[in-house]
């Protein structure tokens, strides 16, 4: 009798809802003896008060650490703001963006070493190297490619966490850029664990602005479309409204109807050059279930809500059915 090989997975994904789905993917998969490596989104990055902020790898690290604010969605648990405080009161920085104490003591870690040389992998390297994540954790690019909100044909334009934090997606914008993007690279290790995998997921992250940029690092969606494993996604819409957050408004940028079905299709199948395999979708969606398959991806109707850690491990589990695993 042999033994089932030890699967190997890839997961890209970024903000909450990627995080959250990332915690029962990693639970599951350490049962199974698997190894899990996620490519995180790094288009929400910034520099604030001098310091390098990486918001969807710290949502990863802190939730596969046990020790995110599950409150909030974000940041350290019994984190405190003595700091900040202490900065609003200097003037410095975002008021309507504070940070916790011990959120700054990462912030400070990663932006000394990248002081001292190492790259944006290697500083994301030592974070994790901190906890036992179950996980590595893969910036999708070592280059600085921050999200701008362009909101006029002028091309005025703020950094994506002001739009989102401070404005809450109110002010409607014409597109979204990440600069320098055609000229970044994946960084080292990404395609190697894409190539390598038995099995790559789509996380049910913001497929505008969480998916999106890491999609668009030159070579990453080829090595999707070419990969030898199958690829599914699960998706953020439920009930044709987003899980959490303001996606709708970025669907609507792009162009891109804000139901199940218009996700998938923008994502696309594999075998029409796009990114999917299969695509998991809502019971509340069911009946989208024919046009997503007509696109040429196997949908699989599931449920999505990720309420507890129980049914987000089920939502893994239902993912890695969809690859065969």
């Amino acid at each position: 009798m042999t033994s089932t090989p030890a699967p190997r997975v890839v997961l890209l994904a970024g903000g909450v809802g990627g995080s959250t789905f990332a915690t029962g993917l990693r639970d599951e998969l350490a049962e199974r003896g698997g190894e899990l490596a996620v490519v995180c989104n790094t288009g929400d990055d910034l520099w604030l008060n001098g310091l390098r902020l990486q918001p969807d790898v710290d949502s990863m690290l802190y939730a596969l650490a046990g020790v995110k604010d599950l409150a909030q969605g974000w940041g350290r648990a019994g984190d405190s703001r003595r700091v900040a405080d202490e900065l609003a009161a200097w003037g410095v920085g975002w008021e309507w963006f504070l940070l916790g104490d011990l959120d700054l003591g990462a912030h400070i870690a990663r932006t000394s070493w990248l002081r001292e040389g190492l790259n944006p992998t290697e500083a994301v390297a030592r974070l994790q190297s901190r906890w036992d994540l179950g996980a590595t954790l893969l910036p999708m690019t070592d280059t600085e490619v921050d999200t701008h909100v362009i909101l006029d044909a002028a091309g005025h334009r703020l950094h994506f966490q002001e739009w989102w934090t401070r404005h809450r997606a109110r002010l409607e914008p014409v597109r979204f850029e990440n600069p320098g993007i055609e000229a970044s690279a994946p960084a080292p290790g990404v395609l190697e664990a894409i190539a390598g995998a038995d099995a790559i997921l789509v996380a049910p992250s913001n497929p505008i602005v969480s998916i999106g940029p890491i999609l668009a690092v030159p070579g990453l969606a080829d090595a999707l479309q070419t990969a030898a494993a199958p690829v599914a996604g699960v998706s953020p819409i439920i009930g044709d409204a987003p899980v959490r957050g303001m996606a709708d408004v970025c669907l609507r940028v792009a162009g891109v109807p804000c139901t199940t079905a218009g996700v998938a299709a923008h994502y696309g199948a594999r075998g029409d050059g796009g990114v999917l395999d299969a695509w998991l979708i809502a019971e509340e969606d069911a009946k989208a279930a024919a046009s997503v398959a007509a696109l040429g991806i196997a949908a699989h109707v599931e449920p999505l809500w990720m309420t507890d850690a129980a049914r987000t491990r089920a939502l893994a589990v239902a993912a890695l059915r969809a690859v065969g695993l």
